[in-house]
């Protein structure tokens, strides 16, 4: 039997399965411990959450919900965002290939989600300076200046070589639970969905699919399996 590439992909649950934040988090560190200690490969998690604020490591108190809505403080860098229904979530909880070069992983789970964006037609950027991918201001049909505007989230907690904490790829969920917060920190831009830029609907079971052909594309590259035995003779 030949070589594994990439740890297995687990689907946790999608619409109307959501999976409760507290859930996926308590499953993350169990992964991650069995990882460090070389029991597992880990996991690559994709789901869909119950609506939730998280707040990552740099997150500031006039960040956060107006209106006092609960938020779960985690270990992962960046600021505040949300998850919830529409919106595909990713914990890839594996060991790094090379955890010297952080910033190399970075770059595979935005090129992950750019080329995803890109099979519905929408066109994702990086922008120096801006973690995740973006849509670079533009006009509406209407001729109305559009800001540049955050399709992709990406925000990391790396321990012992393993990643925990991972994406979101804005598919087909509301942008209303943004308005009360200054999503990752960036006031002067806006958030949008496949759906928002295509004009139709596009799900995250729609796109598990599609990401998960470009993750067997990439991910060996970045992702570290331990090698098994062949069969002997």
């Amino acid at each position: 039997m030949s070589d594994p590439l990439l740890p297995p992909l687990r689907v946790l649950g999608l619409a109307p399965g959501l999976v409760d934040y507290h859930a996926a988090w308590d499953r993350q560190k169990s992964l991650h411990d069995d990882v460090v200690a070389g029991r597992s490969d880990g996991e690559f998690l994709l789901l869909e959450h119950a609506p939730v604020y998280t707040a990552g490591r740099r997150t500031e108190d006039h960040e956060r919900p107006a209106d006092g809505a609960p938020v779960v403080d985690v270990d992962r860098g960046g600021k505040i965002t949300w998850h919830g229904p529409g919106q595909l979530v990713g914990y890839p909880v594996v060991r790094l290939k090379d955890s010297a070069h952080v910033k190399d992983y970075v770059w595979f789970l935005e090129e992950l989600l750019i080329r995803t964006a890109a099979e519905y037609g929408v066109t994702a950027v990086r922008v120096d300076g801006r973690a995740g991918i973006w849509v670079l201001s533009d006009t509406d049909a209407d001729g109305a200046a559009r800001p540049d505007r955050k399709l992709g989230a990406i925000g990391l907690a790396i321990h012992d070589g393993v990643s925990t904490h991972g994406f979101a790829l804005n598919c087909s969920n509301s942008l209303a639970p943004y308005a009360g917060i200054i999503a990752c920190g960036i006031a002067d831009a806006a958030t949008t969905t496949l759906t928002e830029e295509t004009g139709r609907t596009i799900t995250p079971a729609d796109v598990v699919p599609v990401l998960t052909r470009h993750l067997e594309e990439l991910g060996p590259r970045y992702i570290a399996v331990t090698p098994t035995e062949g069969p002997t003779a």
